[in-house]
C-alpha cells in the first residue's frame, strides 16, 4: 500500500511539474526539489521521464516548454497556433479527396481540421496514429477507420515509433496528408526522430503525398530532417509564404496550392 501511495504521489507531482512548465514556460530544477520537497536527483528523473514522453524539454538548470529545434510544443499550444488558417489549409485539401480513396492522415493539429471535412467525401477509408482522429472519425458515416497502434506518446497525443512504423507497411493508400515542425531550405523538419520514423514510412505506403503548412512553419528549425520537399506530390501553404520561395519551390519540381488567409 505505501509503495502504492509512493507512485501516487510521483505521478501527482509529474502532473503538476507538467502543468507549470506549460503556464509559465520554463522552470528551475531547484525551485521544484524545493516545493515539492523531494531530492534534486529525484526531480530530474522526473523530468527525464516527461521528456521521454515528449511534455518539454530539459535544460540547463532546469525544463522548457517553449517550442524550439528540440520541442515542438504541446498540443493545447500546436491546437491554437493559426487555429484559423489551419482551418484554410484542410478545407483546401479536402478537395482533393475522391469518394473510395485510402487515406493516411499524420497526427499534426492541422490534419485534425481536415478530420471535419471528410464526411462530404465518403466513402473513405482513413489510418491514422492520432488519437483525436481515430476518436473524431470513429462513429463517423461512410469512414472505415483503421488505426495505428504502437507506443503512445501523451504530448504528441498519438502512436509513435518503430512498431507503428511497421503496421504502417501492410497498408496502401492512395493519399497520404500530413504537416511538418519546421520547412528550412527545402527540407522539412521534426523535433522527434519517432515522428521522423513514421512519416517517412507513411510516405512509403502512399502513391501520392501532400504536405499542408502555414507560412509560420517556414520561419523555424527542427532537429530531425524528414524529407526534401521534392519529395511531396503537392505543397498546400497560405499566402503568408513569400512568392519567390514558392518560384523555387515549384522550380525544384513540387506543384503548390496557395490557400488566401482568412
Amino acid at each position: 500500500m505505501a509503495v502504492a501511495d509512493r507512485a501516487d504521489i510521483r505521478e501527482e507531482r509529474r502532473r503538476r511539474i507538467r502543468e507549470q512548465v506549460v503556464a509559465h514556460g520554463f522552470v528551475r530544477a531547484a525551485d521544484l526539489a524545493a516545493e515539492y520537497g523531494v531530492s534534486l536527483m529525484t526531480i530530474h528523473r522526473d523530468l527525464d521521464f516527461l521528456q521521454s514522453q515528449g511534455w518539454l524539454r530539459k535544460v540547463r538548470g532546469g525544463a522548457t516548454g517553449l517550442p524550439s529545434a528540440q520541442f515542438h510544443g504541446s498540443v493545447a499550444e500546436r491546437m491554437s497556433t493559426m487555429a484559423q488558417t489551419k482551418q484554410q489549409l484542410a478545407k483546401a485539401a479536402a478537395t482533393l479527396l475522391v469518394p473510395g480513396q485510402t487515406v493516411i492522415l499524420d497526427d499534426s493539429t492541422t490534419c485534425l481540421h481536415l478530420t471535419r471535412q471528410l464526411a462530404e467525401h465518403t466513402p473513405l477509408t482513413v489510418i491514422t496514429n492520432s488519437l483525436p482522429a481515430i476518436s473524431a472519425l470513429a462513429k463517423e458515416p461512410g469512414v472505415s477507420l483503421i488505426a495505428l497502434g504502437g507506443s503512445y506518446f501523451p504530448a504528441y497525443d498519438a502512436f509513435l515509433g518503430l512498431h507503428t512504423a511497421d503496421s504502417v507497411e501492410a497498408f496502401r493508400a492512395d493519399v497520404f496528408f500530413m504537416s511538418t515542425t519546421a520547412v528550412t531550405r527545402g527540407r522539412c523538419y521534426h523535433t522527434s526522430p519517432e515522428t521522423v520514423q513514421v512519416k517517412r514510412a507513411m510516405m512509403g505506403a502512399a502513391t501520392r503525398s501532400v504536405l499542408l503548412a502555414d507560412h509560420t512553419k517556414f520561419t523555424r528549425d527542427g532537429l530531425y530532417a524528414l524529407a526534401p520537399l521534392t519529395e511531396f506530390d503537392l505543397l498546400v501553404v497560405d499566402d503568408g509564404v513569400s512568392a519567390e520561395e514558392i518560384r523555387t519551390i515549384r522550380g525544384r519540381g513540387t506543384d503548390v496550392m496557395v490557400v488566401p488567409r482568412p
